[in-house]
């Protein structure tokens, strides 16, 4: 009964077994059908693709070969007008050498004419030349000597008639020479009004260091006025020497010099010269130290040191007689009070006030009002833009700010005490800086010096670039430039210094 069990469950087994094998063959078989109905689909729709494409690309080849076929037929038409351009060009060319051949033809045909008719024209000049040597029994040389001796008589009465014209005219310009000369008469009286700034004097121990100051043959004085640049009046004061100069800067150099040489008593040009460099560096310490103690006392800081010394040199600078240093202290203090009143601005108002004349340390070297001067050298120093306008502006009437109007105001204050100021010592500085100045503009001239009043110009020139037939007409030209560009009473003597120094160094 087991076994027929297990028989009958094996039979059953193997029957389903069959029947799954044969159902998995089906299904295999349908999906084989179904996979290549849809192969087919897709080659079907693959042909058809293939054909749409292969139609678009016969079209587009035909598109562009026609275009192509356009494009060269273009191209070709271009080409030909421009065969036929230079065919044109070329039978242009052709007709312009031939044309230039034949006018070169005709050029050498007429140079070959000029020249011989150049040949005959020698032939007959020689001819004509000897007709008149015969003629008038003279040669060429005989005939030119002859015409340079009538000429050389013609200037000489030309010369004479003109010299002739020039003594009537001075005879009638006689009356104005007259004039000229009382003026200069008065202007030499007038120095002594402005002596008390303009000159130093420095008392003398005996007669002796007079002679030993002066020097042999006056070489000791010659080589002071040389090395300072001002005059050196000995004789005029008994027991002192008097030196004179419209630059005070220069004036202090040449006393502090004199000093030390008569306390130093060798008395020689090289001496002074070493002296004289001393001495300059002294007054340039000097006027540092000045200019540092104006700006302490007024309490300004962060002023550039240019600015500072330019200050300084103020302290040996008079404007119409009153100190400029002091002046712009005065003001500086004047233009913050007045600041403080009306509510402006203190330290803009104090710094213009201090610096509104810092242009006068520089009038005698930069030309221009003193004004312009001193706010063209505040504005490359980096001083603030409100105080140059300040300083440009303390004369006009209308100004950038109000405290440019404290500044002008202050001014005014400081130079209205009685006597404060005199317009003589102005105008003699400022006309004898002009003259320094017009001589210092022309090539060659290493420093000159205005003396005696302005009546005598002294001028060192390079001798490395001015030789001595140079050096007399520079003395020509700048009484020229003198005369043309200044007013001035009476004349001004120019003298024309070149020095050659010789110098070596034993080691």
């Amino acid at each position: 009964m087991d076994n027929l069990y297990i028989f009958i469950s094996l039979i059953v087994g193997l029957l389903f077994g069959v029947i799954g094998f044969l159902f998995l063959v089906y299904i295999n078989n349908k999906r084989s059908e179904d996979a290549r109905s849809e192969a087919n689909l897709i080659i079907e729709n693959a042909l058809k693709r293939e054909t749409e494409i292969l139609v678009e690309a016969k079209e587009k080849a035909l598109n562009t070969l026609s275009k192509a076929e356009k494009e060269m037929s273009s191209r070709k038409f271009e080409l030909e007008k421009s065969e036929k351009k230079i065919s044109d060009k070329n039978s242009e060319i052709k007709e312009k050498i031939d044309s230039l051949s034949h006018k070169e033809k005709k050029l050498f045909k007429l140079e070959e004419k000029i020249r011989n008719k150049e040949s005959e024209l020698n032939d007959i000049t020689d001819q004509k030349v000897s007709e008149l040597e015969k003629i008038t029994n003279l040669s060429i040389e005989d005939a030119k000597n002859q015409l340079i001796s009538e000429a050389e008589i013609q200037s000489k009465e030309e010369i004479e008639k003109r010299y002739m014209h020039q003594v009537e005219e001075i005879k009638l310009e006689s009356n104005d020479i007259a004039r000229k000369i009382i003026v200069d008469s008065i202007q030499r009286f007038a120095s002594d009004v402005v002596s008390e700034k303009s000159v130093s004097s420095v008392a003398l121990p005996d007669e002796d260091m007079k002679g030993r100051l002066i020097g042999r043959e006056g070489r000791n004085i010659r080589s002071i006025e040389t090395a300072t640049g001002v005059d050196v009046l000995i004789d005029d004061t008994p027991g002192m020497v008097v030196l004179s100069s419209f630059d005070p800067v220069r004036r202090e150099v040449a006393r502090m010099s004199v000093e030390k040489l008569i306390k130093d008593g060798r008395i020689q040009p090289s001496k002074i010269e070493d002296i004289v460099s001393r001495s300059n560096t002294e007054v340039q310490e000097n006027i540092m130290k000045a200019g540092k103690n104006a700006v302490l006392e007024l309490g300004i800081s962060g002023l550039p040191n240019e600015i500072i010394k330019t200050l300084g040199e103020l302290k040996y600078r008079y404007s119409y007689g009153e100190n400029v240093l002091q002046h712009s202290i005065e003001t500086g203090w004047l233009a913050s009070l007045i600041a403080s009143e009306v509510g402006a601005d203190i330290n803009k108002a104090k710094m213009g006030g201090f610096l509104h004349d810092i242009g006068k340390a520089l009038t005698h070297k930069v030309q221009g009002p003193h004004a312009e001067v001193g706010a063209e050298l505040c504005k490359k120093q980096g001083i603030d833009k409100d105080v140059c306008d300040m300083i440009a502006e303390h004369h006009d009437d209308v100004h950038s700010s109000v405290e440019g109007f404290i500044v002008s105001a202050a001014d005014a204050i400081s130079a209205a005490r009685p006597g404060a100021r005199h317009n003589s010592l102005e105008n003699y500085v400022k006309r004898l800086s002009d003259i320094e100045n017009i001589a210092n503009n022309f090539d060659g001239v290493e420093k000159s010096y205005a003396i005696q009043a302005g009546r005598e110009l002294r001028v060192f020139v390079n001798p490395e670039t001015i030789d001595d037939v140079k050096a007399q007409s520079l003395s020509r030209e700048i009484v020229a430039e003198l005369e043309k560009s200044l007013t001035y009473p009476g004349q001004i003597k120019v003298m024309v210094i070149r020095e050659l120094r010789s110098i070596e160094i034993a080691n």
